[in-house]
């Protein structure tokens, strides 16, 4: 079974060999890594052509974002499943290891496990119908291993959600009810200092905004919306 790894980077010279450093220590080696680069400036083109061990393929070229460049490299894998990891998340030993046991025992089309986040752990959580982020799984980055065909029926990462498009494809897996299993496990730590840690705001609207595309809805997501607003004020106003 083929597990890839993908990867969008941008000027990412400090967190990059973090990364690197956790999937040269996985237990588990059968898996390739193709990291899509945003034609950076700073080291990250070298760190990655020193990184041959563990780096299957990577590019360094303009692209439209994190979205783009993970279609960039999904273009590139044909079979098996995928990861997403952004530069500054991390794997532990045994992860990938554990993804391939739990795939190869379920033949569920995602995988999804526990994953921390700051100073808490985030678990799948399962038959909510409305919650904030991408259904099915903890995480999108780090907590879901994805079968690639999934894409051939629901299509790639639509640039029409810069910030959600995660939650957007993830929505539509739901909704073909495809199988989801779940690991019981922390697999590793999803840093929160990305775009949609960033911009919540533009996060939540992008995230109302999925949700009343693929499920419908309208009133019921805008209350919703509008209630996640006032919660998060205080971040977003910080």
């Amino acid at each position: 079974m083929i597990i890839t790894v993908v990867t969008a980077t941008h000027n990412a010279a400090a967190e990059l060999p973090g990364l690197i450093a956790c999937l040269r220590a996985q237990t588990d080696r059968g898996f390739d890594w193709v990291v899509i680069d945003g034609a950076s400036v700073d080291a990250t083109p070298s760190l990655l052509a020193d990184a041959g061990d563990v780096v299957t393929r990577w590019v360094s070229e303009p692209d439209f974002g994190i979205y783009d460049a993970l279609n960039k490299a999904l273009r590139t894998v044909t079979q098996g499943y995928y990861l997403v990891l952004g530069a500054d998340d991390r794997l532990d030993p045994d992860a990938i290891a554990t993804y391939r046991a739990e795939a190869l025992r379920s033949g569920a089309d995602i995988v999804t496990a526990a994953v921390a986040v700051d100073d808490a752990v985030v678990r799948p959580r399962r038959g909510q119908r409305i919650r904030s982020g991408p259904p099915l799984v903890s995480c999108h980055s780090v907590g879901a291993l994805i079968r690639r065909s999934l894409h051939d029926e629901v299509g790639l990462y639509s640039r029409r959600y810069p910030i959600a498009a995660d939650t957007h494809f993830l929505l539509q897996v739901e909704r073909a009810g495809k199988r989801v299993a779940v690991v019981d496990k922390v697999v590793g730590r999803f840093a929160t200092n990305g775009v949609s840690g960033r911009d919540l705001l533009g996060a939540l609207c992008e995230s109302y905004r999925a949700n009343v595309e693929v499920r419908g809805g309208l009133l019921r997501h805008t209350a919703m919306l509008v209630l996640r607003i006032l919660k998060n004020r205080s971040r977003m106003a910080g």
